[in-house]
C-alpha cells in the first residue's frame, strides 16, 4: 500500500508557529544556544585549541557545541511538552542534529587529514545530505520516500537487499568508519605528544592503532551495508594473491617501514645519506621515509631502500659529526708551535665543539709546502657543515696572517742544460 504525502501536520506546524508562544520557544532555544557556547567556552578556556575535534578554532564550529545544544534543546522540548504546543523545536532538534553530524564528519577528517584536497569535497556533500534531510524530514516526505526505496529491491547471492537498506547501510558505514577515525586520531595524538628517543616506537604504535581501528570499522560498515562477511575468506585469498604478485613491492615497502620504526635504525631528526642524498628525516610512514635536505629539497624514499641498500646515519650513536680541512704550509714554518695555535683558533668558531677537541696534524711533505689537516667536530650537522668549515677556514686565515705565516705558492726548481749552475724560481 502506498502513502501519499499529509499536508496536515506541515499546516498545523506552520499554525503554531505564528502562535505567540512560538515566541517563548525562541526565547527559550535562544538561552539554550547562548548555554551550550558558554559551557564550551568555559571548557576550552581563553586560548584557541587548534586541531580539537570538540572545541574546533571558534567554539561553534566543534563538536561540542552542538551535542550540548541538542541535548539542551530534547531537555527544553520535554519541559514545554506538557504547557505549549511545540512548534520551535519540531524545527530546532532536527537542525542540530544536522549541524551534529556536519561538524563530527568535518572535523574529524579535517584532523586525520589536513592537507587532502578530496577532504573539502566529502565536507560539501556530507552538508548537502544532511540539511536535504531535514528538509524532507520536516516536510513529512521523508517516510515517503523511505517507504518508495523499500519497493526497490534485488538479490545478490542469497541475500535480498533494498535501496533503503542500501542507503541506511551506507550512511551508518560511513557513521562508523568517522567514529573509528576519530578514536584512531584522539590515540595517535596521545600517542606522539612530546618528544623523545622513543619517538619512533611511539610512531610505529600509532600506525598500528589507525590500522587496526580502521580495519574494525571497514568490518562494521560491510556488516552495516549488507555484505555477508563470509565471502571476505574468498577476498583474502585473492588479496594474498595479489599481494604475492603485483603488490609484492608494496606490501614489501609496508612491512620495511614497520621494521625500521621497531628496530629503530633511523629516527625522525637523524641525518642520513642515501643513494648520495644528505638530509635529516622528518617522517617516517609506513610506505615510504621523508627525506629533507639543507637545501629544501625533499626525497620520498621506498622503505625497502632503506632495509636493503647501505644507508650513512651520521647520527645513529650521537649527532656528533667530524669535519675536516687542509691548508699547506711553506717549509722553514715551526709547525709544532703553530699546530697548538691552529687548535686554540679553531675553539673559537661558535658551532665547533670542545669536547672531543679539535686537532692540528701534519699530513705530508708536498712538493710545494707542507700539509696540515685540521680536524673537529659539530654537533649541529643539520644546520650545515660547508657554513662550519668556512669559518674555521676563515679563522685560520687571520690566525696565519697575524703570525706571518707563508702559504706557499707552487714551486719549480730549472736545471740549466751544459751549465752547473741552478736556477730555482716561482711559478
Amino acid at each position: 500500500m502506498t502513502r501519499t504525502l499529509d499536508t496536515t501536520e506541515l499546516n498545523d506546524l506552520l499554525d503554531s508557529l505564528l502562535q505567540p508562544t512560538a515566541l517563548a520557544e525562541l526565547g527559550v532555544l535562544a538561552g539554550c544556544l547562548g548555554l551550550a557556547w558558554l559551557i564550551v567556552r568555559v571548557l576550552r578556556g581563553k586560548v584557541a585549541a587548534t586541531g580539537s575535534i570538540w572545541f574546533g578554532e571558534r567554539i561553534i564550529d566543534g563538536v561540542l557545541f552542538p551535542v550540548l545544544a541538542l541535548a539542551l534543546a530534547f531537555g527544553a522540548r520535554l519541559l514545554l511538552a506538557s504547557t505549549v504546543k511545540i512548534a520551535v523545536f519540531k524545527l530546532a532538534i532536527p537542525i542540530l542534529l544536522s549541524l551534529l553530524v556536519i561538524r563530527l564528519a568535518v572535523r574529524v577528517l579535517q584532523v586525520t587529514f589536513p592537507s587532502a584536497g578530496w577532504v573539502r569535497v566529502i565536507e560539501r556533500t556530507v552538508s548537502w545530505i544532511a540539511w536535504l534531510a531535514v528538509v524532507l524530514w520536516i516536510t513529512g516526505v521523508l517516510p515517503l520516500l523511505l517507504e518508495a526505496m523499500d519497493e526497490v529491491s534485488w538479490k545478490v547471492g542469497t541475500t535480498k537487499l533494498t535501496m533503503r537498506n542500501l542507503v541506511e547501510g551506507t550512511l551508518t558505514a560511513g557513521l562508523v568508519l568517522v567514529v573509528a577515525l576519530w578514536i584512531s586520531a584522539a590515540i595517535e595524538k596521545q600517542l606522539l605528544r612530546g618528544s623523545g628517543d622513543d619517538l619512533s616506537i611511539r610512531k610505529i604504535a600509532a600506525n598500528l592503532v589507525r590500522v587496526v581501528l580502521l580495519f574494525v570499522g571497514l568490518i562494521f560498515a560491510m556488516s552495516a551495508v549488507g555484505i555477508d562477511l563470509t565471502a571476505l575468506s574468498v577476498l583474502g585469498g585473492a588479496v594474498g594473491v595479489g599481494l604475492g604478485f603485483g603488490l609484492q613491492k608494496i606490501a614489501a615497502n609496508y612491512v620495511s617501514g614497520f621494521v625500521i620504526l621497531a628496530e629503530r635504525s633511523l629516527r625522525i631528526g637523524d641525518m642520513v645519506r642515501v643513494d648520495n642524498f644528505d638530509g635529516r628525516v622528518t617522517d617516517i610512514r609506513t610506505r615510504y621515509t621523508v627525506i629533507r635536505a639543507l637545501s629544501g629539497r625533499e626525497a620520498i624514499v621506498p622503505n625497502e631502500m632503506l632495509i636493503t641498500q647501505r644507508v650513512e646515519n651520521l647520527s645513529l650513536a650521537d649527532m656528533k659529526v667530524l669535519l675536516t680541512t687542509s691548508v699547506q704550509v711553506a717549509y722553514g714554518t715551526d709547525v709544532r708551535a703553530l699546530q697548538a695555535k691552529v687548535v686554540d683558533a679553531v675553539k673559537q668558531v661558535a658551532r665547533v665543539l670542545a669536547d672531543p677537541a679539535p686537532s692540528c696534524q701534519l699530513a705530508e711533505f708536498a712538493a710545494d709546502g707542507m700539509n696540515l689537516n685540521v680536524l673537529f667536530w659539530i654537533a649541529d650537522p643539520e644546520n650545515g657543515q660547508g657554513n662550519v668549515r668556512s669559518d674555521v677556514n676563515l679563522a685560520v686565515l687571520e690566525l696565519f696572517a697575524r703570525e706571518n705565516v707563508e702559504i706557499p705558492f707552487p714551486q719549480r726548481v730549472m736545471h740549466h742544460i751544459g751549465g752547473t749552475t741552478v736556477e730555482k724560481g716561482g711559478a
